[in-house]
């Protein structure tokens, strides 16, 4: 079986929740994580930290290093990344995983919400592979795998939430274009999106909009992850992957495994057409 055994991920948002869950598949196979995340304590309403993530990681039989990073800040990602390399020798996989949401029309959308959507999403996906690409371009097999939607131009994407569907595409579009310039350089970049609501923390602030028993678990984004994570890096580059296609790819079938109530119907994720 394909293993990310001795490859150091450079995960953000890894604290908890789809990062923590790639985080932890890694581990498993024995992989070095770093855990670029801001929450360095506990939150009153969001589960888990870096440091309780680092203890779920090398329990799981990774290698963990957790630093407080807030990726709207160049100076902390530069800190971090130079952190990671000199922890583990180098970086091999980037996952930008970090991401704001506010679901909101336009006139309901505080500029603070844009603001802060932009700089995480965007932003901080493009902050995050510019000071990783140094170190990537020297690695065997590198990554870079964004956790963005498939871009679409749809109205309907747009509509109800302008804001969060731009900052999200920010995304999504730094694939588009790293995907192309640096294909003869061997470093792919590629996206990943749930065909389902996941059951995080996320799903938990927006209570209303759909409920946990709807959604499938994360450790079906992170089965997927590590399927594309482990490929050919000069063949599978410039794609916008949906978890569970991957996981066919895989031969996995039975996909009421990863369901928080198979019994219920799921809630289909955003920005998926079909």
């Amino acid at each position: 079986m394909r293993s990310l055994s001795g490859k150091t991920l450079f995960i953000t948002g890894a604290s908890r929740g789809i990062g923590k869950a790639i985080a932890l598949r890694a581990a498993r196979d024995g992989a070095n994580i770093v855990i670029a995340s801001k929450s360095s304590v506990p939150h009153p309403k969001l589960p888990g930290t870096i440091h309780s993530a680092a203890e779920e990681i090398e329990a799981a039989g990774g290698r963990a290093l957790a630093i407080k990073t807030d990726i709207r800040h160049e100076d902390e990602v530069e800190a971090a990344v130079e952190q990671a390399v000199a922890s583990f020798g180098g970086i091999d996989i980037l996952v930008n995983n970090a991401s704001a949401i506010f679901l909101a029309g336009t006139l309901e959308t505080p500029i603070k919400r844009f603001d802060l959507m932009a700089a995480v999403n965007g932003r901080g996906t493009f902050l995050c592979s510019q000071k990783a690409l140094p170190h990537l371009l020297e690695a065997e097999n590198p990554h870079i795998l964004n956790i963005s939607p498939p871009l679409s131009m749809n109205q309907q994407w747009f509509k109800n939430n302008c804001a969060y569907t731009m900052a999200k595409y920010g995304m999504s579009m730094c694939v588009l274009g790293m995907a192309a310039e640096f294909a003869d350089q061997g470093v792919a970049v590629n996206a990943l999106w749930p065909r389902t609501a996941i059951d995080t923390a996320a799903i938990a602030m927006l209570k209303g909009v759909v409920e946990p028993k709807n959604c499938r678990k994360p450790e079906i984004v992170a089965d997927s992850a590590h399927a594309i994570l482990t490929r050919n890096s000069r063949e599978c580059t410039g794609n916008f992957f949906i978890d569970d296609e991957v996981l066919r790819e895989e031969g996995v079938e039975d996909m009421n495994q990863y369901a928080v109530d198979p019994n219920q119907d799921l809630f289909i994720d955003f920005f998926l057409d079909s």
